[in-house]
């Protein structure tokens, strides 16, 4: 008898250590239910006070996870395994996810806050009527400089980069589409250009830029920017943002051969598992007062108009990151141009990296 209980013990308790794993796992993988839900966004790209509010208000718990670009966000969701519930990829990536039946509709009934987003910055060519994504963030591709360094010069156009005075002083990130966009737009072309001729002038004429390329670089731009290790360098606007605050020698410009206009946009994966809780999340973030706070925290520009009344003078009267409706227009999205094209443009990338070396 005492065998038997202690065998049944046993089983109890290895049946509670299971369960104990179980939820472990769930919580991990999305399944906790409509008190949990996994957010998978980049890297310092939300204030994490706000994700403990929302739990306040809500219940709902927020796993964050990160990623450092599109490509590896892409790979993750479809390899499957982790079931995340919201995510934040860029445009042309929800073009991507949109082609690969990817992403779940969006139901704007439980999106109310929707209303105070910025109609310019609805509707736009990747998602029409805003069927699977909600703008979180936007901002420009553009050049920040040191006056000093460069000799007083003004800088305005792609073109400047050119200078022969600028030898060994501009820093690239490290990304294809911006730094063949430079080219493109540099020679009027569009940044979404499939012309096989173009792209190889547009090749051609980074590798006349390569006196002045001190190097290509990733997150590590900011701080060699800031620490005036190079007088010049490619950013997004965000990263000017960020490098401005820590050297206010420092000054940042959109070319007036024009630009992208990037966007980072709230979706729901189709293997959500708390799709409500998801609603409510996005919804919470596109509260006015929280998107401002988390504006003056992450450093990007907001669509959020209700958000912009809230911010100071400072922040969205400054026309380098809040651009005027006449700038943006002519600026570019970026256009899915498929697996094959995106190919060509990382093989052209590749080529003029190497030929650098």
């Amino acid at each position: 008898m005492k065998r038997v209980v202690q065998a049944l013990a046993a089983a109890v308790l290895a049946a509670l250590a299971l369960m104990l794993v179980t939820t472990s796992l769930n919580s991990s993988q999305g399944y906790a239910g409509g008190n949990t839900i996994i957010l998978y966004n980049w890297g310092d790209y939300i204030d994490p006070d706000l994700l403990d509010e929302f739990y306040e208000e809500t219940g709902i718990k927020v796993v964050l996870q990160t990623f450092d670009s599109n490509e590896a966000m892409l790979t993750k969701l479809s390899h499957g395994g982790t079931h995340f519930d919201v995510a934040v990829p860029s445009e042309y990536a929800v073009a991507k996810m949109m082609e690969q039946g990817m992403l779940l509709p969006l139901d704007h009934s439980k999106i109310p806050n929707l209303e105070h987003i910025d109609p310019r910055f609805l509707d736009m060519p990747f998602d029409a009527g805003n069927v699977y994504s909600v703008p979180y963030f936007w901002g420009t591709v553009g050049i920040v400089y040191n006056p000093e360094m460069v000799g007083g010069k003004t800088i305005t156009r792609w073109n400047d980069l050119w200078d022969p005075e600028l030898r060994n002083e501009i820093l690239l990130v490290d990304s294809a589409r911006e730094v063949i966009g430079i080219a493109l737009n540099s020679l009027g072309y569009s940044l979404n250009d499939t012309d096989l001729d173009h792209l190889e002038q547009a090749k051609q004429r980074l590798i006349d830029l390569i006196p002045n390329v001190k190097a290509i670089v990733g997150d590590e731009i900011k701080l060699l920017l800031a620490g005036e290790e190079a007088a010049i360098g490619v950013v997004w606007s965000g990263d000017a943002y960020s490098v401005l605050q820590e050297n206010d020698r420092l000054d940042y410009v959109v070319p007036e051969e024009g630009s992208n206009l990037w966007f980072d946009n709230f979706v729901i994966p189709v293997t959500a598992k708390n799709v409500e809780a998801a609603h409510e999340f996005i919804n919470f973030m596109l509260d006015p007062e929280v998107a401002a706070r988390n504006t003056e925290y992450v450093g990007y520009s907001t669509p959020n108009a209700g958000a912009m009344e809230l911010l100071d003078e400072e922040i969205v009267g400054d026309v380098r990151f809040y651009p005027p409706p006449e700038l943006t227009a002519r600026l570019e999205v970026y256009e899915n141009l498929g697996k094959q094209m995106l190919a060509h443009y990382n093989k052209l990338f590749l080529e003029f990296k190497m030929h650098g070396n």
